[in-house]
């Protein structure tokens, strides 16, 4: 059984089949052939791959045959992000051909903690962070990062620099009790979340107002700073967006890092989303000011259309990855090379072991250059601008913002429900967004916005059309006839 499970001459059948199989479903997938979403009820999805783990025991078992049944099974299960259809969270339609990089280090198995486990998978990530860099408006050899799993350890990550600049004494003695930290009041999930790992705990978390267009206000912003310090209080950090996640506003940054110069307090620019517009021409625009941050996170995983994982933590000032962490591990570092602390990364990341997570990013960019980016930018965010002048032009729609980038949050407002109580209003948007993403016709999702439920949809597929975007509506409107009838 060892043997067969290492033997060149079967990964050569099997991955032929994968090959076979994922072409056939990416063909169907993109012609609109299948389901969006192939929904099955959590508990049946469960008991499901139970039996087939119980199966795997079966002897005889021809390895080619087993090998297509879990594969199909796999992609008849999923979610298809690359259906037209699919324009719901912010995970895209990855490159394709991205994957067959990233696949070359899963197979190779190419951990990164020390730069000799990994030195090919240290270099790439290296590369594509100093790339990054530059596109911030940094000087690659003045600044530095990492690549790591996610945004939302990215942004721990970023957080806990922050702290132990902020607090030198805080990785030996804990954060005092006046410590404080302001952000974006649409702030993502995870900034609350981080503040809580830090041991400040939520409760000193402060919200920062915002304006009309949803972005931090930077006047106040400042008035709350001054209200902090006058209580006696320390800011660890300011977490600016780039852009919030409820409909994708940008932070005006050039105003904000202003005043945390002033005040001295180190600024954070959580870009995990919209940090793919710094490769457009056309919108990089919206992240002026973003070369003032501390620290940076962007997700190449979001709008760069690369396999998720790939989060990047980059810093202005390359010093500053040195002062997340403070521990040693004689085992793993080679006290005899310290020059080599440069280039092993698990000195200043999270992760010990950790996924080449640069692969993917690196061969496309390698490949096409950033123009790709561009392009792929531009049309989804065109897309979006298209989608908000269709809610316009409809009677019974709302739009609630201008777009920005590609997240577009609406509501439908049908002459039945005018004269309904808010409470039934909202209750018809969700009973809508269960209805379409449950019939595979459509993925879409939903959020809050001054406390009233919304549609939201983030354009995550280029290869989305204007006609799809028409359908939607119509297809709205069909999924809110059959709540009323229902």
């Amino acid at each position: 059984m060892v043997a067969a499970a290492y033997a060149p001459d079967i990964f050569e059948k099997l991955s032929g089949i994968w090959n076979q199989e994922l072409t056939k479903h990416l063909t169907s997938v993109m012609q609109r052939k299948q389901p969006v979403l192939n929904w099955m009820e959590p508990e049946s999805a469960i008991r499901l791959a139970e039996s087939l783990l119980q199966h795997s025991t079966e002897p005889g078992i021809d390895h080619e045959v087993r090998f297509r049944e879990l594969i199909t099974q796999m992609l008849a299960a999923g979610q298809n992000l690359h259906h037209p259809h699919y324009i719901g969270h912010q995970v895209p339609a990855c490159i394709p051909m991205a994957a067959l990089f990233d696949a070359v280090g899963t197979v190779t198995n190419q951990p990164m903690a020390v730069y000799e486990m990994g030195p090919w998978a240290s270099a790439v990530e290296r590369a594509v962070v100093r790339a990054l860099c530059r596109r911030i408006g940094w000087n690659a050899d003045d600044s530095a990062g990492l690549l790591t799993s996610g945004g939302s350890l990215a942004n721990l990550t970023a957080l806990l620099t922050a702290r132990n600049v902020t607090f030198p004494d805080s990785w030996e003695q804990g954060l005092p009790s006046n410590a404080v930290l302001i952000t974006h009041t649409d702030a993502h999930y995870c900034i609350t979340r981080a503040a809580g790992i830090l041991g400040l705990g939520t409760g000193r978390v402060r919200r920062a107002p915002l304006d009309h267009r949803r972005r931090m206000d930077p006047e106040q912003l400042h008035q709350l700073i001054l209200r902090e310090k006058s209580a006696g209080q320390t800011v660890l950090a300011v977490v600016a967006a780039a852009c919030a996640t409820p409909i994708g506003a940008f932070d005006p940054l050039p105003e904000i890092a202003e005043i945390c110069r002033k005040h001295q307090v180190w600024l954070h620019v959580d870009a995990a989303h919209g940090g793919g517009a710094l490769m457009s021409r056309r919108h990089r625009h919206l992240l002026t000011g973003i070369d003032m941050a501390d620290s940076v996170v962007w997700d190449a995983h979001k709008m760069m259309f690369v396999p998720a994982l790939c989060a990047s933590v980059l810093y202005r000032n390359k010093a500053h990855r040195f002062r997340t962490f403070q521990q040693d591990a004689p085992y793993l570092f080679d006290p005899a090379s310290p020059g080599m602390a440069e280039y092993d990364n698990g000195t200043w990341t999270v992760e010990c072991t950790k996924h080449p997570l640069g692969f993917g990013l690196w061969g496309v960019w390698s490949m096409f250059g950033e123009t790709l980016f561009e392009q792929l930018v531009d049309r989804t965010f065109e897309l979006a601008a298209f989608l908000h002048q269709l809610l316009l032009d409809a009677d019974d729609f709302a739009p609630l913002h201008v777009p920005e980038c590609n997240i577009v949050a609406f509501q439908y407002r049908p002459a039945f429900l005018s004269t309904a109580a808010v409470e039934q209003q909202d209750q018809l948007q969700q009973q809508i967004r269960t209805k379409l993403i449950r019939s595979g016709d459509f993925y879409i999702v939903q959020t809050r916005i001054e406390g009233r439920t919304a549609l939201r949809v983030t354009v995550m597929n280029p290869l989305t059309t204007r006609d799809d975007l028409a359908a939607l509506l119509d297809a709205i409107r069909t999924a809110g006839d059959q709540v009323k009838v229902a």
